[in-house]
């Protein structure tokens, strides 16, 4: 999946949405019911009630940018459902995407070097 940068936030909608909502209607749902703003680069992660179907949502600056993805036989790992917003990290959202166990990844985090020699 091509996010726009690895440091760009990705917040996952926990509770399924309907997946009849195109950009307008996500923004709406993003800005009216999980109270954050779909404009600021933040992408938000949505799933289908069967969980074989997700979308993708983000702002990249000049316009929203939606991705959608269907899993021919099997379906996404999943948090539980409750209300609300999780965050994950960007190499769990490349997992979430290729439809592999997000919780089961971590990222190597590794400090800015502070000199070059």
């Amino acid at each position: 999946m091509i996010f726009p940068s690895n440091r760009v936030r990705i917040m996952v909608a926990t509770r399924p949405v309907d997946f009849r909502k195109g950009h307008d209607g996500l923004a709406a749902l993003i800005k009216n019911e999980l109270h954050k703003d779909p404009f600021t680069g933040t992408v938000f992660v949505f799933r289908s009630r069967k969980a074989d179907r997700l979308k993708l949502i983000y702002w990249d600056g000049s316009g929203l940018v939606m991705a959608y993805k269907r899993l021919e036989e099997h379906t996404f790992t999943w948090p539980d459902i409750r209300d609300g917003l999780m965050s994950l990290g960007h190499a769990q959202s490349e997992a979430l995407f290729a439809g592999l166990d997000w919780r089961r990844v971590s990222s190597v985090e590794a400090k800015a070097p502070g000199a070059i020699e």
